[in-house]
């Protein structure tokens, strides 16, 4: 009987765990680990499981309730420089989950125009078919094209299932204006291999282990979550932000004032 609870228990609490995110390759066995003994061991404690299991510590995730100061410099951005709520999405193709959120934030953009932008990070947790995706955007970004590299690098890439490098080094070619054979040699560059690795850097220093992972106005919120979840955090801080706009913050300068310089420059250690 036990071992059928214990059974139960490791794939019930190994699917919860890819319900609403792709896990970082190198990290995801040990969390799974970790979730798996923290339920045995509450049910040891109601005197069901077996004894002796001791909870391996999870890793830091950033508090909701907390404000971070995510740097938004050299990243792309869809919507208004002046928009009071700045979402920052970390991100990757070949992560289900982030496609699954695309709608959501579709969504978001039809709802609140030019109040809410969506700055688009990088952080990828399948090397293998991930990274050149990722420098795609770079050099997409670097001609002010990443919105049609990265709706290409959806649909040409993640939904056909053709991570190949031919496919991807070819994308410019269908976005006009665009330097076709600069972009390839840019997705290959260090330069933005580089960038890559700067903006995961980043986000790494605010917990960020899994994809998508959304920070609004530094506020965190993990998984690819239904429309309300977004709402509820957006009207939150937009109220706030009108009423400081209203008592003279200037709306080009409010993520730096209030997220930027008053944020958290990291996560903290836990206690």
């Amino acid at each position: 009987m036990k071992k059928s609870i214990s059974l139960a228990l490791v794939l019930g609490v190994s699917a919860l765990a890819t319900l609403t995110a792709c896990q970082q390759d190198n990290k995801a066995v040990l969390d799974k680990l970790s979730s798996i003994e923290k339920r045995l061991e509450n049910i040891e404690k109601r005197g069901v499981g077996a004894g002796g299991a001791q909870q391996r510590p999870q890793r830091p995730q950033p508090d909701p309730g907390k404000t971070y100061a995510v740097p938004v410099d050299n990243a792309p951005a869809i919507g208004s420089p002046e928009a009071l709520v700045t979402i920052v999405k970390a991100y990757e193709y070949a992560c289900p989950f982030c496609e699954k959120a695309r709608p959501t934030l579709a969504q978001i953009h039809e709802t609140y125009g030019d109040k809410v932008r969506v700055v688009y990070q990088p952080f990828v947790v399948h090397p293998q078919t991930a990274t050149l995706p990722a420098q795609a955007t770079c050099a997409g970004h670097k001609q002010g094209k990443f919105k049609e590299i990265d709706e290409l690098l959806w649909e040409k890439v993640f939904k056909a299932r053709k991570f190949e490098e031919e496919v991807i080094l070819s994308l410019g070619k269908d976005v006009p204006g665009m330097d076709a054979a600069k972009y390839a040699a840019d997705v290959k560059s260090k330069d933005c291999e580089q960038w890559v690795q700067k903006h995961m850097q980043n986000l790494s220093m605010f917990g960020v282990g899994a994809t998508p992972g959304f920070f609004i106005n530094g506020r965190f919120l993990s998984g690819a979550q239904p429309f309300p979840a977004f709402k509820n955090v957006i009207d939150d801080e937009l109220k706030k932000a009108e009423e400081r706009v209203a008592q003279g913050t200037a709306k080009s300068s409010y993520y730096r004032t209030w997220v930027i310089e008053k944020g958290l420059k990291r996560l903290e250690p836990p206690k």
